[in-house]
């Protein structure tokens, strides 16, 4: 049984177009598993039928959109036969001396309460367990009963999925994919809004280190375990040229911002070709000179007003990223050498756009904006795997 959250905000006609798009990532997901199923659409609830509840729940539980999945016992909508289950199931995870909880809802069935069918079900439990006490805020062990017009659901366990909502309903967008922990984290949370993403990531040939292209192959394939059946791709770009051309700048303070400007000019290049809705990126007030307000005004200011700049780490701590990339699968403790030969010792920590502009006279920027952006390779990562190069 999994559960979707957010959805029941939206109005009749959106709520169906979202259930049927998250169904079918469902579907998708499944199948990439090679899991049979049937899958029936209630009012809050999808309940997936399958010989496998255990693998059919670690993989829905990982489907944008779904909140909580419970691998549930399905009876007929009778009271007496819902407290039976429920006290048959409860029974073998009691002790006398354990404390215990039911909780009860109901849902289109008439003639009792929740709070009635809470109570009977743990006098049905008392009967069959002895000595037992109830705590309805701190139990030992809880159990849940759900009287349906569909059936009655019992179920003792919930696994927490990533909620939002379903991948696919928001649009496309393309998002700036480093060797980090910071960007997948931040194309996770896109996708959790609904955002498919493709992703772009920029090698400099010589100027990086020799891990780079790995590490973030690696968080391509982690971040395709959320998205089960359908692909993900990533276009790395060759802007070795435009590295040999910042070498030459004389003042070497504006490097990092000048560099971020023009691997924005080619991701915007990139996503108005291939009609991305939006850009995403890592970036996070602070963090490094980069990305204070003042430098990231400077740096944003190459992308077009008709294309949205998408930021969910703006306000994140860093051990907030550190955790969340923990729980998604996306952190290391080491990458391998993904280092930068071209940070120089002391960045521009607030930089002035007349500076900036006065420094890239010295480089020919949009050809090579034009050369870079068309000298790419395109990578491929479905079911937590890079599946072509």
């Amino acid at each position: 049984m999994a559960r979707y959250g957010e959805i029941f905000l939206k109005s009749d006609s959106v709520q169906r177009h979202y259930i049927k798009i998250i169904s079918k990532n469902i579907r998708n997901a499944l199948l990439a598993q090679n899991l049979e199923h049937e899958l029936e659409i209630h009012r809050g609830r999808i309940l997936i039928n399958g010989n496998n509840p255990e693998y059919i729940a670690e993989t829905v539980s990982k489907v944008f959109g779904i909140v909580s999945v419970s691998i549930a016992i399905r009876t007929e909508s009778s009271r007496e036969e819902i407290e039976n289950t429920a006290a048959e199931i409860a029974s073998l995870k009691l002790k006398p001396g354990m404390s215990f909880a039911v909780r009860a809802r109901r849902s289109n069935v008439k003639g009792f309460t929740s709070q009635e069918l809470g109570a009977s079900t743990g006098d049905r439990i008392y009967d069959k367990v002895k000595d037992l006490k109830v705590d309805l805020k701190n139990p030992d062990y809880e159990i849940f009963v759900e009287a349906r017009r569909e059936g009655g659901l019992i179920y003792d366990s919930k696994i927490e999925g990533p909620g939002g909502l379903p991948l696919g309903t928001q649009g496309a967008v393309l998002s700036l994919m480093s060797a980090g922990i910071d960007s997948p984290v931040a194309s996770w949370l896109a996708m959790k809004r609904g955002c498919t993403a493709s992703f772009v990531n920029f090698s400099g040939g010589r100027y990086m280190g020799g891990d780079i292209l790995k590490a973030s192959l690696e968080n391509l394939a982690n971040l395709s375990k959320w998205t089960k059946g359908q692909p993900l791709k990533l276009y790395v770009m060759n802007i070795e040229p435009f590295y040999d051309a910042l070498m030459k700048v004389e003042n070497p303070r504006n490097r990092c911002l000048i560099c971020k400007r023009f691997m924005l000019r080619v991701a915007s290049k990139t996503a108005k070709k291939y009609k991305y809705l939006g850009l995403v990126m890592g970036n996070n007030i602070g963090q490094v000179a980069s990305q204070t307000l003042v430098n990231m005004a400077v740096v944003e200011s190459v992308i077009p007003s008709d294309l949205p700049l998408i930021q969910p780490l703006i306000t994140y701590d860093k051990e907030e990223t550190v955790v969340l990339a923990r729980k998604i699968g996306t952190f290391r403790d080491f990458a391998g050498d993904v280092s930068c030969s071209v940070v120089p010792k002391h960045p521009a920590v607030a930089a002035t756009i007349e500076k900036v502009l006065e420094d890239e006279k010295n480089i020919d920027i949009e050809n090579l904006v034009e050369i870079c952006s068309k000298d790419f390779v395109l990578y491929k990562a479905l079911n937590g795997e890079i599946i072509t190069d």
